[in-house]
């Protein structure tokens, strides 16, 4: 189930129902940026993915979601992606995690470093770990395996629809990533598994499964 709201950001607010987890998704920033609240229904924890921006709309849609943050992930540690996570963390003293090869590069020094096949925890509901590896060397993603309907797979800046993340910058590497998003994420997760990026709109693998050999000979 999902359900609409404008939130003056050029795209509407969002609000998804699971099996076990609700996700509100909000467009930040002149970048378009996705910041994604997720919800135990039966506890009511709290989860944040990527303090962008806007930190006072952020805590605003927490207040909202009436559970405790008790975890804010970085997907990886570009500044468009962490601008509010300072003033989040303080304000509600939620613990902070990213992937380990990118916790220098991060304004908040974090309490948990990330790794392939990690499980991160919102109440009772599991987030497992996908290190994505050549936007940045700690990209990371969570995949939340709804047991009654489709994956939900959180990429931050890795993949979109229409490709993988950005590699053109030092430091960055195309044929990492286009391996890790191979090995890691479409030959792991089925077609029906929506993919939620860092930026933009939403896609599945099943829609983008088809052009992998067209991203490999393009190089982007």
């Amino acid at each position: 189930m999902a359900m609409t709201s404008n939130d003056g950001s050029g795209r509407p607010a969002e609000q998804h129902v699971w099996g076990g987890l609700t996700m509100w998704r909000e467009a930040v920033s002149e970048m378009d940026n996705n910041a994604y609240l997720l919800r135990c229904s039966r506890t009511g924890e709290l989860l944040l993915v990527d303090a962008a921006d806007d930190a006072e709309r952020l805590l605003r849609l927490v207040e909202g979601a009436g559970g405790d943050l008790r975890t804010v992930v970085t997907t990886h540690q570009h500044w468009d992606h962490h601008r509010a996570l300072a003033e989040v963390v303080a304000a509600t003293g939620a613990s902070t995690a990213c992937g380990a090869d990118d916790a220098d590069g991060m304004p908040v020094p974090p309490d948990r470093l990330l790794a392939q096949g990690d499980v991160v925890q919102v109440g009772e509901v599991s987030l497992e770990v996908v290190h994505l590896r050549g936007h940045t060397p700690g990209s990371v993603a969570l995949a939340y395996r709804d047991p009654d309907g489709p994956t939900q797979l959180f990429t931050g800046d890795s993949l979109f629809p229409g490709g993988v993340g950005n590699t053109k910058n030092p430091g960055q590497s195309f044929e990492s990533l286009i391996e890790d998003v191979t090995t890691r994420v479409f030959e792991v997760y089925d077609d029906d598994t929506v993919v939620w990026p860092g930026h933009g709109a939403n896609t599945t693998l099943g829609v983008e499964r088809p052009h992998l050999p067209e991203w490999r000979a393009r190089g982007w």
